[in-house]
C-alpha cells in the first residue's frame, strides 16, 4: 500500500477509539455498562429504532430517520446552544451490535458502539464505548462537564434510564408530570 493509500485509510477509520488503530489522543472516551433483564435481541431492536432513543437520553432535542443507516441528531450543549450531527451506521449486528460515525461536517465528530452481550438468567450486559472531539478541545469539555452536557455523564445516566424503562416500562423521575397535577387538583 502506498504512503497515499495509509493515510487515506488512517482518515477514514470509523472504529470507536477503543479499537480504532487512528485513535487520536485528544479524543474523549465513554465507556459504560449495564446489566438488563431483557433478551438482547429485545434491546438491540429499542436501540436499532434511533427514534425511540428520545426516551432514554435526556439532553435529545430531535433524531431524524434519514434512511436505513443515517439519521440527524440535534441536542442540548452547554449554555443554552444545539449542536447537531448526521450520525452513519458502519456496522450492525442484528442482536449484538451497532456501530455509528458522524458524517463529515459534524459540529461534534463522533463514533461509538452499542453492544449487547448474552449474561445468561440476569438478561443482557449493555456496553455504549463513546469517542467524540469536544468542541473547544479540553476547556470545551469542563464546561460541558460543568453545565451536565459531557457524554460521559450522559452515556451512564442514558444507560439507567435505558435499564428502567427496558425493564419496568417506565423511568423513574423526581419530577411531577401533568397527569400527576391534573390528579391532585381534581
Amino acid at each position: 500500500m502506498t504512503s497515499d493509500a495509509n493515510l487515506e485509510q488512517r482518515q477514514h477509520d470509523d472504529a470507536p477509539a477503543t479499537t480504532s488503530k487512528t485513535t487520536q489522543p485528544d479524543r474523549a472516551l465513554s465507556a459504560e455498562a449495564v446489566t438488563i433483564n431483557r433478551p438482547a435481541q429485545e434491546l438491540y431492536d429499542f436501540w436499532r429504532d434511533p427514534t425511540n432513543l428520545i426516551q432514554v437520553m435526556e439532553n435529545i432535542l430531535s433524531i431524524e430517520q434519514i434512511d436505513s443507516t443515517r439519521s440527524r441528531w440535534t441536542v442540548k450543549a452547554p449554555a443554552g446552544r444545539t449542536v447537531s450531527w448526521e450520525a452513519v451506521i458502519t456496522d450492525d449486528v442484528p442482536g449484538e451490535r451497532i456501530t455509528w460515525q458522524s458524517a463529515e461536517g459534524a459540529d461534534v465528530a463522533n463514533s461509538g458502539r452499542i453492544e449487547f452481550q448474552d449474561a445468561g438468567d440476569r438478561g443482557t450486559v449493555v456496553r455504549a464505548i463513546i469517542a467524540y472531539d469536544p468542541p473547544g478541545g479540553a476547556i470545551g469539555q469542563f464546561f460541558a462537564k460543568l453545565f451536565q452536557r459531557e457524554p460521559r455523564l450522559q452515556s451512564r445516566r442514558d444507560l439507567r434510564r435505558f435499564k428502567q424503562l427496558m425493564e419496568t416500562g417506565e423511568i423513574a423521575t423526581a419530577a411531577r408530570t401533568r397527569e400527576q397535577v391534573e390528579e391532585e387538583t381534581n
